[in-house]
């Protein structure tokens, strides 16, 4: 953990430095017990950032290249994503995402807080896509609120296409918690439905983005 808030720490102040960032609703993140950040996908950056600015630890996953990069930039990389909590996934590989899924259920279970993208990647255009339902189906079956998050302008950060940084004002929303009957993994597609799209209704009031009824794929897969 010291890692973890030393790192935590040194982002958040490189963060506040260099983009001076809204940061709104802190007060809708409980407290205590498992909770579940649910925020709309703009920027490589995404994930450090609400890792960076949620007043509790959050587990997001990583590609697994980040993870098994070479020479000194890998193993910094390594360090860094080790030291905020981020779990490695296969991107494209259904078993991989699964067995994600279920490590994410363990971190909830000891009453930690993980992140997911309802959109699943990020959006290069800057529409909000239909949600994927792995978003519902962790909600219905441990019961822990999701928090929907709202992030506008971090695409500035880093545009589509580039591999550089630029210091850019964004603004992040943390919009009420979302509460949904605990039923076991044992529930319905349609439940899981309704759940991903209240969800996505939520971030959508947090952001004004434009909506697709379609879901966003990777550039890799398109």
């Amino acid at each position: 953990m010291a890692l973890y808030d030393m790192t935590r720490v040194l982002t958040r102040g490189t963060i506040a430095t260099l983009c001076r960032p809204t940061v709104e609703g802190l007060a809708n993140v409980p407290v205590d017990g498992p909770f579940i950040v649910a925020p709309n996908h703009l920027s490589f950056f995404d994930s450090v950032i609400v890792q960076a600015l949620t007043p509790r630890p959050v587990s997001f996953f990583a590609k697994a290249e980040y993870f098994t990069g070479k020479g000194l930039k890998g193993k910094a990389m390594k360090t860094f994503f080790e030291a905020v909590h981020s779990i490695p996934v296969e991107r494209g590989e259904q078993a991989a995402s699964v067995q994600a899924l279920k490590t994410l259920l363990d971190i909830l279970g000891h009453g930690d807080g993980v992140g997911i993208y309802p959109e699943g990647t990020r959006s290069r255009d800057g529409i909000l896509y239909r949600g994927r339902t792995g978003v519902g189906w962790l909600a219905l079956t441990t019961g822990a609120p999701v928090v929907p998050v709202g992030i506008v302008g971090t695409e500035k950060l880093q545009p589509a296409g580039k591999n550089t940084f630029r210091p850019a004002k964004f603004t992040l929303r943390f919009g009420k918690p979302l509460y949904f009957d605990k039923t076991g993994p044992d529930h319905s597609l349609p439940a899981r439905r309704h759940v991903t799209d209240s969800i996505m209704d939520a971030i959508a009031e947090l952001t004004g983005q434009q909506r697709s009824p379609k879901y966003n794929q990777s550039p890799s897969i398109e």
